[in-house]
């Protein structure tokens, strides 16, 4: 080869690494920057299976994001490990915003549940915005001979450890807000723990268990369709969305418990893209149409920064130890 050719040989390889590099510095700029995201489908790692209230709120908020960005918002449901399959995968995800979390309050629970854990949420996750705070709602299968909380008592009292209290799955707000019922009270029930709110409700609705204190999204239709039977609610006030149902704090004084949802990006991800999801799930919840949705399914939008968001976070987390400690559950 002439030494001219060798000399425009290596001149055309320079150009095309300085190209090279000079694209890759591009489109990591433009992911800091936010520029042009999301370019391309993403992932809302939903810890449970389908039907259940996160995964109801994911698909809602999924449609609206959607909608919003022209890029398709994919939820996908990664049940297991009482929310800690999902939170895992989620923490260990490249952190371009391509890949969400939906967070709920078995994020909080766990952190005592668990004796250890691979992971600490708060430190391993960065906030991204508040969805909704919603009531949970003491339920029972029709069958049951009881139709309200003091009967209901009366009847566990009368059969100890024979009525079986199903949950979404160990750790999460629904076997909680069962736990801290049975400590309160001093009845005895089984947990039967299922891998979502959607198994659990059909077992309840067939009377393969007894009780269940659900999330009212997953459950609301079921109750006004005559599927199942409602109790109470477990907040302080009674809901809205079920105005003729009382709240277990009017039989069992003192009794609080609600489930609250939200948004996370695994650490890393551009503050650029953080603060144009944090404007969009906002906008969301303020839109009329959105509000009333929600409305629907007895969820009370809490709007707010990343930092709100977090600090809620950590609130439930002190909260809901003093439950686990209390109650003396623990991960099954």
């Amino acid at each position: 080869m002439r030494r001219t050719d060798i000399i425009m040989s290596l001149a055309l390889a320079c150009s095309a690494a300085f190209s090279v590099g000079t694209a890759g510095a591009a489109e990591k700029s433009a992911a800091a920057s936010g520029e042009g995201y999301p370019n391309r489908p993403v992932r809302w790692i939903v810890p449970y299976t389908p039907a259940g209230t996160t995964d109801i709120l994911a698909r809602l908020m999924s449609q609206w994001l959607t909608q919003r960005t022209g890029q398709q918002f994919v939820v996908d449901n990664r049940p297991g490990g009482g929310n800690n399959i999902g939170t895992e995968m989620a923490i260990k995800s490249p952190p371009d915003g391509y890949t969400l979390m939906l967070v709920n309050p078995a994020n909080a629970i766990n952190a005592t549940l668990y004796a250890k854990l691979p992971f600490n949420f708060l430190r391993d996750l960065t906030p991204v915005a508040g969805l909704v705070r919603v009531p949970n709602v003491m339920e029972v299968t029709r069958s049951m001979p009881v139709k309200s909380v003091p009967e209901f008592i009366a009847y566990a009292k009368k059969n100890p450890g024979k009525v079986n209290m199903a949950s979404s799955g160990s750790g999460t707000s629904v076997h909680l807000s069962g736990e801290l019922f049975k400590a309160m009270t001093g009845i005895d029930m089984q947990h039967v723990p299922y891998k979502g709110a959607g198994p659990a409700l059909i077992e309840l609705i067939g009377g393969q268990v007894h009780v269940l204190f659900d999330n009212l999204p997953s459950s609301i239709g079921h109750i006004k369709g005559g599927d199942i039977r409602a109790l109470a609610v477990t907040t302080l006030k009674r809901s809205p969305a079920l105005p003729d149902v009382p709240t277990v704090n009017e039989s069992v004084p003192g009794y609080e418990a609600s489930a609250w949802f939200g948004m996370a990006v695994p650490n890393g991800t551009p503050v650029a893209i953080i603060e144009r999801l944090n404007r969009e799930v906002n906008a969301a919840l303020v839109d009329p149409g959105m509000k009333a949705k929600l409305a629907e399914l007895g969820g009370d939008p809490i709007p707010g920064t990343p930092a709100d968001f977090w600090k809620l976070h950590a609130a439930e987390t002190e909260k809901w130890a003093k439950v686990v400690r209390f109650s003396g559950a623990k991960a099954e």
